[in-house]
């Protein structure tokens, strides 16, 4: 088995039913998901998904949007369920990960800058390598407190910047799956 596995982060029909979320750029998302996630498979590459749980709301199981973001087609490894947002809090993932020997983590999923960061910075800590696929990830705009509109390009570069060289490898897809030797992190 390899010793890298893809995470899915949140890539779940419940974001459809958030004020917030647009299609805006859901095509090229899907485009490079399943281009990741066709290339994990074809290279023996574990996929893991991940779902996060709500009590209540789209988030939550009783709602029927706990399940894959249409049209993206996964057949993973393993499912995990989180209610945190690190990946790695109370979900039985950190186990797998240390079980099946896995070092390397490419992380991918639904938003840039929450679940999948927050997982990634978490990863980092915690001794794996990290190689953050922005291109299969989706985030969507927001308003600062101060009245500022950031867009979801800008906060795609924010999560690059802060990443990068600390806590993870920014790359492609088609980077991430040569698994070319990783940046040194600080």
């Amino acid at each position: 088995m390899s010793d890298v596995a893809l995470l899915v982060i949140d890539v779940q029909e419940s974001f459809r039913h958030r004020p917030f979320w647009t299609d805006a750029e859901l095509p090229h998302f899907t485009e490079r998901q399943q281009a990741l996630i066709d290339g994990a498979v074809a290279r023996g590459i574990p996929v893991l998904q991940v779902f996060h749980l709500a009590d209540t709301g789209p988030f939550s199981l009783e709602s029927g949007h706990v399940r894959t973001l249409a049209p993206i087609v996964i057949a993973p490894a393993a499912v995990f369920h989180k209610r945190r947002h690190s990946a790695l809090v109370d979900s039985g993932l950190a186990g797998w990960l240390t079980q099946h020997g896995i070092r390397r983590l490419i992380v991918s999923g639904i938003r840039t800058e929450q679940c999948c960061e927050t997982t990634t910075r978490h990863a980092s800590d915690r001794g794996w390598q990290v190689d953050f696929v922005t291109e299969a990830t989706l985030t969507f705009a927001m308003t600062h407190p101060d009245g500022r509109r950031f867009e979801a390009g800008d906060i795609k570069a924010r999560t690059e910047l802060v990443l990068t060289e600390r806590f993870a490898r920014i790359a492609t897809v088609e980077q991430a799956l040569a698994g070319r030797a990783l940046a040194a992190a600080a």
